[in-house]
């Protein structure tokens, strides 16, 4: 018998460093990371034998369940499943690498915060690691059903693990647990019974404990073994309920809200949603999977049907089970079935009057939500024409308003000022950079309320949707703000001045014609702004053009090649305005000036450009013409 060594993928050595330094917060979880595995390697065996029952034609058969051993003179362990199994490159896989998309931004993921790393270990779906907690040594057995040959795989968790192959191995998985020496209450049966009845409970398969020593005497079922979502809501508890969760969702945080429901009518179905109240390291992958498992009477068909929930909805976690879905269907033929899109309608309408009630009733814990996944419910509104308005009226934004509260667009179209006609966006990475924005000084001036938009998909959705309550939705970025119109409460503008009626001070032409001449190859134009009260200058797209925001996110994905022209917007009653349009006024005509003002006018067309967070074109000649500058202000 030929025996291999190999070496753990370096992801792995990481997390059961993390692991023994006993991560998590009971150590006991470890068997119902082992359980949870050896039920959804029971669960797929028996979907498999629906179309291929040649597979459960063996000694070990249809009936399926997971058996439990102590041997405290051997000091082991042992759990043990009739389920699909592994062959070796499965096993290798499995248990020396961590094969699933998204490996780099698993560890990076890692804080050294015990609670949040568990509930990242979770959903990466490497439970199994956590049996190093108690055992000094792994050993785990296995035969792939259908294939003749098992398999030993082995490991003290220090680094290395070794595979050989296997002799007389059943159909199936066992996991043989070396105990520690300081962990030696793991060898007691009571103790066994009570993680078993805790943790695992739920577990729709009968879970047995063998009696050490007694190979004749008669298993002890040790759960109800009766699928969770079956049974009536008042005979389940709170714990159960959690317990649940964090088997099917291979997650350790709380369930921010759960939903369990049976429809009835035309089509009939069980569902056990969780939402959970941390966002899953993965949720934007780009597959954008659900992670809901289907069911067809209670028999497990996929945990990851297209089709059965919209993709905005995937942070959701549990099950569905069908009574009207034939059991021999493929799951190619699912995505395609009229069945599961009426489904995926009615869990849709459900969820989102969940949200709608949570937001109505709860406005704090509705937030906690929010900031986990409102993202998502966005991505609903750009994708989802049919519950469009449902979705809009989810939506939460921070705005320019005083305090850090989160706003509804209808609130917000509630507060709008005398003569405002649009609701006005700025989009960008961080709020707090965005409240800095030259571009809000007439808004903040008049008290306008502007929202601070921070996520990717606000660049879509709001194009998609263009105007809420017939109010349009606008960038202050864009040209054509129409200040000028916004009244306060008393009927007056709250600026020093209402650039739609005051005349410019004299000489602004002349800089702004100076200006233009100068740009002419770098800007689309030069305007005087009604927006700016404190900056000299600032930056926006043109009425027509494309986000100025949007246009950098697509630069950076390589969507579009340049960043277009933009139009350089002055102040013409800031002090520094009004110095230079003396100068062009009364220096026109002389060389020096010209070439002053040339100067002058590619500085603060770079400062506009800072203060929008792009890149300077030449900093060799902003450095320059900064330099000149202060020189010339100090002599």
């Amino acid at each position: 018998m030929t025996e291999e060594r190999l070496q753990f993928q370096a992801e792995v050595s990481q997390l059961l460093e993390i692991v023994a330094k006993s991560l998590y917060s009971h150590k006991d979880v470890f068997l119902r990371e082992l359980i949870s595995n050896a039920s959804d390697a029971c669960d797929r065996l028996r979907y498999a034998a629906l179309t291929h029952p040649q597979l459960i034609a063996d000694a070990e058969g249809g009936d399926f369940k997971i058996s439990l051993s102590v041997d405290p003179k051997a000091r082991t362990l042992t759990l043990a499943d009739n389920g699909i199994g592994m062959t070796r490159t499965e096993l290798v896989e499995n248990l020396g690498t961590i094969a699933r998309s998204g490996t780099s931004a698993f560890m990076k993921g890692l804080t050294g915060d015990a609670k949040k790393d568990m509930a990242l270990i979770g959903q990466f779906g490497v439970g199994f690691y956590s049996a190093f907690m108690v055992a000094d040594q792994v050993a785990v057995t296995t035969r792939k059903a259908g294939e003749a040959d098992g398999w030993r795989w082995l490991s003290d968790g220090r680094g290395e693990f070794t595979i050989s192959e296997a002799e007389g191995v059943s159909r199936g998985t066992s996991v043989i647990l070396h105990i520690a020496e300081d962990q030696g209450e793991f060898l007691d049966e009571d103790r066994v019974r009570r993680i078993v009845k805790t943790y695992s409970d739920h577990i729709a398969l009968p879970i047995v404990l063998q009696p050490a020593g007694k190979a004749d005497a008669e298993e002890e079922t040790l759960n109800r073994a009766s699928a969770l979502w079956t049974r009536p809501k008042s005979d389940i508890t709170q714990e159960q309920y959690t317990e649940f969760y964090h088997h099917v969702g291979h997650t350790f945080d709380e369930p921010w809200q759960t939903l369990h429901y049976r429809a009835e009518g035309v089509i009939e179905y069980t569902a056990l949603l969780f939402i959970p109240s941390t966002a899953p390291f993965d949720l934007f992958n780009p597959d954008r999977r659900h992670r809901v498992k289907l069911y067809v009477r209670r028999v497990f068909v996929s945990d990851d049907t297209e089709g059965l929930l919209p993709s905005y909805l995937r942070f959701l976690r549990g099950i569905v089970d069908s009574e009207d879905l034939p059991l021999n269907i493929s799951r190619e033929m699912l995505q395609t079935n009229p069945v599961v899109g009426k489904i995926r309608h009615g869990l849709t309408k459900r969820v989102l009057s969940a949200l709608g009630k949570k937001a109505a009733d709860d406005k704090s814990a509705y937030e906690v939500f929010w900031k986990a996944f409102g993202a998502l419910i966005k991505e609903g509104v750009y994708e989802d024409f049919e519950n469009r308005d449902t979705l809009l009226g989810l939506l939460r934004f921070r705005t320019t308003a005083d305090g850090n509260d989160w706003t509804t667009l209808a609130d917000y179209v509630g507060r709008m000022k005398e003569g405002q006609e649009a609701i006005y966006t700025i989009s960008g990475d961080d709020a707090e950079a965005l409240r800095k924005s030259p571009q809000l000084e007439g808004f903040r001036a008049r008290g306008v309320e502007v929202l601070l938009l921070t996520d990717p998909v606000d660049q879509f959705w709001v194009t998609a949707v263009a105007a809420f309550m017939e109010k349009p939705f606008k960038s202050v970025t864009r040209g054509g703000a129409d200040l000028a119109k916004i009244k306060s409460a008393d009927g007056a503008v709250t600026a020093d001045h209402d650039a739609g009626e005051e005349p410019l001070p004299d000489g602004t032409d002349a800089l702004i014609a100076a200006f233009r001449t100068a740009l002419a190859s770098d800007v689309k134009d030069v305007r005087a702004s009604e927006r700016l009260t404190d900056s000299p200058v600032c930056l926006v797209a043109d009425e027509g053009d494309m986000d100025m925001h949007l246009e950098r996110l697509l630069m950076q994905h390589k969507q579009v090649d340049a960043v277009s022209k933009r139009i350089l917007e002055i102040n013409p009653r800031h002090k520094l305005i009004t110095r230079l349009t003396h100068l062009a006024s009364t220096g026109l005509g002389d060389g020096g000036t010209a070439a002053q003002l040339r100067e002058l006018a590619f500085l603060l067309l770079d400062q506009a450009r800072i203060v929008e967070g792009e890149p300077v074109p030449d900093p060799a000649a902003f450095s320059r013409r900064l330099a000149e500058a202060l020189e010339r202000g100090l002599g």
